[in-house]
């Protein structure tokens, strides 16, 4: 199943500091891959997201904590705190938040249910301005390592932490230089060939997926490969995460989806999802 091009397909890049007084109001937006309790977690950055935007509905999309980081061990600064009291006091002032655990936070799975304004469930149906249908799901359901060889998904997170370890050093010296934010994980997986078919093979097992619920489109995380493709009649998103791309999605008042990306060292304003899909790496989401 090969994506085109016809999807609405805008990406907001935003500076990192702003204006304490502008808040920007959506119908909802989307948050996944946060992992906090990791070194990796760009809390600061996800914090600076959630104060700009104001939504009736906030849906996060799985991993927003690292279980399997603590159980390693203890890392929890006080932004790592921020944004969990964050999130609960946008919750007890009407913003409805629906919490999807994904496979590092999956413990929560045993919780579904309602909780005044907080509803975790397994999936969700979210229905768009414009009239479509949206599944939501966090996305490890699809994932054969995650479900079926659990050990190697371990060792595979040992590895992906290391190369987040050398992100804070390699940045710092882009710094230095004038340079903007730069994910060494994100680059490697783009350009490992193994990882690049993956991510293809992944976003049409999530689309094929979505199409038992009749939706019109799709919106996962898990991959932290964001994205807006459209395969045939099924809009796929994926929002991407905290750690690399450090983005999120929003729907406006009229429907339309938007990626927002807040990356630390970045004011640009970019329109870099617009362009066209290299069909030599499909799966590859231009991060």
């Amino acid at each position: 199943m090969t994506p085109t091009l016809n999807a609405p397909r805008f990406s907001i890049e935003r500076p990192f500091a702003r204006d304490s007084d502008s808040v920007r109001r959506v119908r909802a937006a989307w948050i996944s891959d946060v992992h906090l309790g990791t070194r990796g977690s760009n809390a600061r950055a996800l914090l600076e997201f959630l104060r700009e935007y104001e939504c009736e509905t906030l849906y996060v999309v799985g991993d927003l904590i690292d279980i399997w980081q603590l159980r390693r061990g203890r890392y929890w600064p006080q932004q790592h705190n921020d944004v969990i009291q964050k999130i609960l006091r946008k919750a007890r002032k009407g913003t409805r938040v629906v919490y999807i655990p994904g496979n590092h936070d999956e413990m929560l799975a045993g919780f579904f249910g309602a909780y005044g304004n907080i509803t975790v469930q397994r999936h969700a149906i979210h229905r768009l301005a414009d009239g479509r249908r949206m599944l939501v799901i966090h996305g490890h359901e699809l994932d054969a390592v995650v479900q079926n060889v659990k050990w190697l998904a371990f060792a595979g997170d040992v590895g992906y932490q290391f190369l987040l370890s050398l992100n804070p050093a390699i940045n710092f010296v882009r710094r230095w230089f004038g340079l903007g934010y730069w994910s060494l994980s994100a680059y490697a997986k783009q350009r490992v060939k193994d990882a690049v078919s993956f991510i293809g093979r992944f976003e049409e097992e999530i689309v094929h997926y979505a199409q038992k619920f009749s939706v019109d489109a799709v919106l996962c995380g898990h991959i932290h490969s964001a994205a807006i493709r459209q395969f045939g009649a099924v809009t796929y998103y994926n929002c991407g995460d905290w750690v690399e791309s450090c983005s999120a999605l929003i729907e406006r008042e009229d429907g339309m989806v938007e990626m927002v990306n807040y990356h630390p060292f970045s004011a640009a304003v970019t329109a870099a999802f617009n362009r066209p899909i290299d069909q030599s790496q499909v799966g590859v989401s231009g991060r």
